[in-house]
């Protein structure tokens, strides 16, 4: 009964955010927000997305991982309360997120949260955007702590500059923020815990200062953690397809992909697989199902699928996750 699930997306509204996802990929934005998030796939507590596409339009995905899950998952484990791995976003930041960091595994449930690993897929880039991503090389905790105590905290951070087509790979632990004028695609596991070290002394939507999380910041932080690099990996023919692989973490593997118009490709059998269009776009076949994703949109391809097949429309790229 399960076939290539599409969801309506949930926007939220951050103080970073604005209005780009109308202007890329026409996302129908509440009038006058500043939208920050697209929240495309998600089993997250009061947010699992609905399904959107064929007979189960109108089901969330937590219904479905409570009535369906051994389908959903094939062998992919579940997160926490038996929900779906995964939470899939697309990002608007026209100005910069805090800096922050999320609980590794070995320390959230001492501090009550959840560990967050992610990847960050840059699909849109103003001239002069970077990322904060990782600590300059030499810098103490006993430096750290004595640069938030005095508000500049940012100094310690390494800055990567970024173009369109980049990738970061952010293990549980790693310190980060995303600049201004960036447009990421963004997988990570199921988890909402974010630990913020400094907020560059600005208000919140409500006009009050956002919450800090020192203490458990400076428990989560991996302080040998220096420079990490984008991923440098290279595109390589498969078939029809190009592919690079950016991501192959115990949690979740990403590869992307380009298609010229035309060009066809098997999925893989028996395996929960999510495609997410970052240009063009593509059809989806599997059995009489037909779902067609243009720029901006994702599909949940259920591992009791046997057989799937994409097809670029024109000319196409898209990020391919494999949940673990």
């Amino acid at each position: 009964m399960l076939y290539p699930l599409i969801f309506q997306p949930a926007f939220k509204e951050r103080v970073w955010g604005g209005r780009e996802l109308a202007r890329l990929y026409g996302k129908k934005l509440p009038p006058g927000a500043i939208i920050g998030e697209s929240w495309e796939i998600s089993d997250r507590p009061g947010d699992a997305r609905v399904i959107s596409n064929g007979p189960l339009a109108g089901k969330d995905l937590r219904w479905l991982m409570e009535n369906h899950a051994a389908e959903i998952l094939g062998g992919a484990k579940p997160a926490e309360e038996g929900r779906f791995p995964l939470l899939c976003k697309i990002l608007d930041a026209r100005d910069k997120l805090s800096l922050q960091v999320h609980p590794p595994a070995n320390k959230a449930a001492e501090l009550k949260g959840e560990p967050k690993t992610e990847m960050w897929f840059i699909a849109d880039a103003a001239p002069g955007a970077s990322l904060y991503v990782g600590l300059k090389q030499g810098v103490t905790r006993t430096e750290f702590e004595r640069k938030i105590a005095d508000g500049s905290v940012a100094d310690c951070f390494h800055r990567i500059p970024v173009h369109a087509g980049d990738t970061m790979f952010l293990p549980s632990g790693r310190v980060h923020a995303i600049g201004d004028g960036l447009v990421i695609f963004e997988i990570q596991q199921n988890s909402d815990t974010t630990y913020r070290v400094f907020d560059w002394n600005r208000m919140g939507l409500d006009g009050k200062p956002r919450e800090m999380h020192v203490a458990q910041s400076l428990a989560s932080i991996d302080f040998n953690d220096f420079e990490p690099k984008l991923v440098e990996t290279q595109f390589v023919a498969d078939g029809k397809i190009l592919k690079r692989s950016l991501v192959n973490d115990p949690l979740f593997k990403v590869e992307a992909w380009k298609l010229n118009p035309g060009a066809k490709g098997g999925l893989k059998p028996k395996k929960l697989q999510v495609l997410a269009v970052t240009n063009g776009g593509i059809e989806i076949k599997s059995g009489s199902t037909i779902a067609n994703l243009t720029a901006g949109q994702f599909s949940l391809i259920p591992a009791s699928l046997e057989q799937t097949e994409i097809v670029a429309q024109s000319k196409a790229a898209l990020l391919h996750v494999e949940a673990n």
